[in-house]
Order: structure tokens, then sequence, then C-alpha cells
């Protein structure tokens, strides 16, 4: 096992916030593996890089000899997260929240080891706790100290409703921590209440507290708002090799620092040099595609990230571009989705035509594949491709 000093290090890469480090630095030093949990609650059958943040902190985890526990949120799935939310989620049955579970365990292992991954349900114990069980349990809360989250305390401030039973997920997320005998757990900055309410309830039945660890929100590929399937901005794990692949080449420069800080298992010594060559003049997207080429082959293999490099490649060296490259200047208020930027461009005949390009592979940007999440910001300039033969520099403008 690593020297306390270089597991706090690889532990802290990209964290948010660790609390409390000097508790965790004691924990460290008992030489035994923590036990380390992350839960997910399965209410998309999907998941996208953004979900990944957290999978790939628990496989530093397994690399540093902790045990490392997958647990599948199927009871508190049922419940919905309020986190974050402003109003009341619908809550899902039974029945795909198992089903989202299973495709969810079958993904996840494209990061973990699964013979060093103990996958646990909730419900396994939470169905075991009778009413007077659950009253104990909500003994240990007050109603101020629930309406100190933020998410309820504006609900509460604008007359909005809130259900007894969302009072309800920070007290179970809590108490897995207690059945699970957690000594870390992760968890996005946006469940920091409920991770801290796993230390409080761990105190009350007896237990050493957990430290916690937050991961941050990741950006989608517009750099800008957290990466969603809503939005758009979104790269899926079970995306082809070739969207995936021109995604991440297409994200913002600067943004791709972060992305190889939280995604990548690079080390950050290496990272460094890569953003010293940009420095020294480096192309910002021959970067970009080490990064590319690292994530599609963890998800689709070595072959196929050598592949969607070839095939985002070939189509668009600069030999191969005409001579004549139009350049095309748009204007806009905000940022623009590709497929109306190629109709406003006139590189397509119109918006039905772009969709079916866009959705059989047939758009490139700066040569890599893009599909219709692809956000054109505003100031961006990028070579698009529609079909074989349409070509055009554009450039959108701040209106």
């Amino acid at each position: 096992m690593r020297s306390i000093e270089e597991q706090l290090a690889l532990i802290k890469r990209g964290a948010d916030e660790v609390l409390v480090e000097a508790e965790l630095v004691e924990k460290l030093k008992g030489g035994r593996p923590l036990r380390v949990k992350a839960g997910f609650d399965p209410t998309a059958p999907d998941l996208h890089l953004g979900h990944t943040v957290l999978i790939n902190k628990l496989r530093q985890f397994q690399d540093l000899g902790h045990q490392v526990i997958f647990l599948i949120g199927d009871f508190t799935g049922v419940i919905g997260d309020p986190s974050g939310k402003s109003a009341t989620r619908p809550p899902l049955t039974r029945d795909q929240v198992l089903e989202n579970a299973e495709t969810y365990k079958a993904q996840v292992f494209k990061i973990l080891d699964p013979s060093k991954t103990e996958v646990v349900f909730n419900s396994s114990w939470i169905e075991q706790l009778t009413p007077a069980d659950f009253v104990r349990l909500a003994s240990h809360c007050t109603v101020a100290r629930m309406l100190e989250r933020d998410d309820f305390s504006k609900r509460y401030a604008a007359n909005q409703s809130i259900a007894i039973h969302e009072f309800l997920y920070p007290l179970v997320q809590g108490y897995d921590s207690v059945a699970l005998h957690a000594d870390v757990e992760l968890g996005g900055t946006d469940q920091k209440f409920n991770l801290l309410m796993g230390r409080e309830l761990q105190r009350a039945y007896g237990q050493k507290s957990q430290c916690i660890v937050t991961m941050p929100l990741l950006e989608g590929v517009d750099g800008v708002k957290k990466m969603s399937k809503s939005l758009g901005n979104y790269i899926g794990i079970q995306e082809s090799p070739g969207i995936m692949y021109g995604k991440l080449v297409s994200i913002p420069d600067l943004l791709m620092w972060r992305y190889f800080e939280l995604l990548s298992f690079r080390s950050m010594e290496e990272i460094e040099a890569f953003r010293l060559d940009v420095d020294r003049g480096a192309n910002p997207r021959d970067i970009k595609i080490k990064l590319a080429e690292e994530i599609v082959a963890r998800f689709h293999g070595e072959e196929a990230a050598v592949n969607a490099h070839r095939s985002a490649g070939n189509r668009m060296k600069d030999g191969e571009l005409p001579e004549d490259l139009p350049v095309i200047e748009l204007l806009s208020t905000e940022d623009m989705p590709i497929a109306a930027v190629l109709n406003k461009a006139g590189l397509v005949r119109n918006a039905a035509m772009a969709r079916d390009l866009l959705g059989s592979g047939g758009v490139r940007v700066d040569g890599a594949v893009v599909d219709r999440s692809f956000l054109f910001q505003r100031g961006a300039a990028h070579i698009c491709q529609a079909g074989k033969k349409s070509f055009a520099k554009v450039v959108l403008k701040a209106e």
C-alpha cells in the first residue's frame, strides 16, 4: 500500500472537499483497507461521463487497496432524491428501478474492478426496519435541521410543497452508512447535506463517523452548465466510439484540463506536461485527441479508439479541404445547436436533412463526428462538414 501522503494526494485529486481531512489521515494510518461507499439511485437507464466522476474516484480507492462498496439505491430510488429539485419528484416503480440497476452494473464495471467491488442494494436492510425503527431513525433529526438544507429552505420560503417522504431520503441515505459501517462516503457537491447526515447517524448509532469526499459536478460539452442529458450537453458512456470521440475533441480548449483531472487516469505530472506543451505552442486539439482516445478505449476498447481517431481525422486533413473553403458568419444572441447552424449556414437544404445527417454520423466539426447534442458556442469558429461535399468555416458572432 502506498504512503499516507501518496494516498491522500490521489484521494484529493479533483475533489471539492474532504471532511474531515485529519480524521481521514487517522483512518489511513490504521493500515487496514477502508470501506468506501458511493450510492447511486438508478433513476435512468444510462450513464454519462458526469456520473463517472464518482466512479473514477472509487476506482482510485480500489487502486490504493481499499474496499469499494457500490450501493444501488433501489429503495431510495423509489423515494426520489430531492437534492437540487424545486418540486417533489414523481417516484419510480420498483420494476423501473431494478431494470435500470441492471444496466448500471454492466456500465460501471467498465471502470471498477468487479473482483474488488461489493455491490449492494439498500432495500436489503431498509425493508427489514420496523415502523418503530423508522420512528427511532427520524428522532435523530429535527425539522429545523432538515430546513437548513438549501433546496428545502428555498421551497419552504416560496410556499412550495415539501412532502414528508422527502425528509426520509437523507435519513435513509445516512442510515445506509450505518448499515454498511462505512469509513468514507463519496458524493457530488449537491449531496453534502446527505453525506453529513451519515456522519451524524453513525455517531447516534455508536459508530465512528465516516469521512466524506465531495466531487464537483462536471460541466457538459458546452463548458458552462452541469452535464445533463436533458440539456443535450452530455457524453453518454454507451454512445458509439465515433460520437464519443467527436464530442471530446470538440470541447472548449480550457475545459479539457477539467476533463483530464476528473476523467483521465493519467498522472497529474503527465497532464501538467501537456499543459506546458500547449503553453509552448502545441495545438490544443492534439492534446484533446489523447483524452478522447483514453476515454473511448475505456468504454469501447483500444481498437475502437484507434478507429474512431482514423475515421474522424482522415476526412478533413488540411490537404483535403476545398481550396475555396467559404467562411460563413452567423449572428446569434446565444449558443446555437449544430442542426440550426448547418441550416442557417446553408450546408443543408433544410432542418430535416440536418437531423438525418446528424443521426447517421454524417456531420463533422473540425474533423470529429458530432450528433444533435453538439452546441456551437458564440464566439467560436469551426470547420463544419455536412455529408461528403459540403464544407465551410462557420463563425458564430455575438449579435
